[in-house]
This record gives C-alpha cells, structure tokens and sequence, in this order.
C-alpha cells in the first residue's frame, strides 16, 4: 500500500516503531494472513509508511487492523504498560500505478534520509529499499509488476531502480503525495480521478482539482474490488500514512 505518516495511524509514544522487529514480524504476518502485498515501507520512529496493492475489498484494512491489537498486546506486555499506541486511524490513498507507483516507493523509501536521521538510504535498515534497491531478502516485500518490468533480471532491475533516486521526489510531488494521502484522495491523473469517482460514487478529488477537467476517461471498463481497481491501464495500488 502505493502510497503516508501510517500504519493504523500515528503512534502516541516515540520510537515505538523502531525498538524491535517485532513490529515487521507482525506486519509480515498479518499482510499475509489478509492478502495485502507489500511493495514498500519504512517504519519511523512514531510512524509508518506502507505501499501496497490488497487482494480482497477488506485486505488492507483487516492487516492493519490485526498489527494495531497484535502490537499493542505484545508492546503493553514487554513494556509492562496498558492503554492504546495510536493517535488516531489510519490514512490511505488508491495510487495510479502506471504513472505514480514508482513514484511513491521513492516517496516511501526516502523518508528517513529526508528527515535527516540517515545520510545514506541504504544505511536505514527498517526500509524496503534494502531489497529493492540493494536484493536484500524480505518476506515482507512483493515485488510489483511495474517495479519488475525495470530490468530482465534482478541485478540490472536493482541498478535501475538505484538510478530512480538520483532525482528526488519534487515538491510538487510531495505536496500531491502528502495531500492525497491526508484528504483521502485519488493520487493519479484528472481521467483516473474521475474513473475512481464514477466507481465509488463519492468525489476523489478536491472541488477545485475535478472541476478543471471535461474529457473521456482514458482507463477503459472498470471493475471496483473495494480499494483494488482494475482496468486499462489504471490499476491502482493502495498507500497508507
């Protein structure tokens, strides 16, 4: 889940993500447990960030579900403490994955160097670029179709995805990333908001954002599968922050 400060949410104490893997172990499980693949993350020190793609209308929402009482039973007993570790609940966007995808795994991936806790990316070692950039073992992490097709192998797919961060995620890019994310919009284009409008009955963009555009949609049929779309060309992931 392509594409925020997530998990089920904010947690209420710092470093609670980043004090054991447990929380990657229970987040792992309950990923497969409830058919949500996995394309990137990285935990922060009192948030998460996940992009991926749910294999059932209930998918993410059950995982994440399943993660907020596994790890608050397993923290409040480590830590001999009672009482929540969230703020609030989760926030989520459906991505457009053709033209954001990659996108977003950069926008994931980069956190921790861009809140300046590490120098280098790969130092950061509850992320999934170690993998996707690096071929680290993650069972964690399913690969993507559009991450798959950036090289015939997995050597010259890593090296191309390594080459996606020579250019940082823009402002712009972020601003679009952040807002969609927070306001539970369609991150994707004027054609594929209207699309995931016309599905959902509810707006998927701001007044302001969906007023502008007048033409056809360009993803063809689609068939709504709770947060996972499918049609041409505009299948989208799911993110959460």
């Amino acid at each position: 889940m392509p594409v925020g400060r997530p998990g089920p949410a904010r947690f209420n104490q710092p470093e609670i993500c980043t004090l054991s893997d447990d929380y990657l172990t229970l987040l792992t499980s309950a990923a497969a447990e409830n058919g949500l693949e996995i394309h990137a993350y990285q935990l922060m020190s009192n948030h998460v960030h996940l992009l991926g793609t749910p294999q059932q209308p209930e998918s993410a929402a059950r995982t994440i579900q399943s993660l907020g009482r596994n790890y608050v039973g397993w923290f409040n007993a480590k830590y001999e403490r009672t009482g929540t570790l969230w703020e609030g609940r989760y926030r989520a966007t459906v991505v457009d994955t053709e033209a954001y995808l990659l996108t977003c795994m950069k926008y994931v991936e980069d956190n921790a160097r861009r809140a300046g806790m590490v120098k280098d990316r790969a130092e950061y070692r509850w992320s999934s670029y170690r993998t996707n950039g690096l071929g680290e073992a993650d069972l964690l992490v399913t690969p993507h179709p559009v991450y798959l097709a950036l090289g015939p192998d997995d050597a010259r797919r890593q090296a191309a995805y390594r080459r996606l961060f020579t250019q940082a995620v823009t402002a712009k890019e972020l601003k679009e990333i952040r807002d969609a994310t927070n306001g539970a919009w369609a991150l994707g284009s004027a054609a594929f908001q209207e699309a995931i409008q016309g599905v959902t009955g509810r707006r998927a963009a701001p007044l302001a954002a969906t007023k502008c555009y007048r033409g056809p949609s360009t993803c063809g049929p689609i068939e709504l599968d709770a947060v996972r779309v499918a049609g041409a060309g505009c299948e989208p992931a799911w993110q959460a922050a």
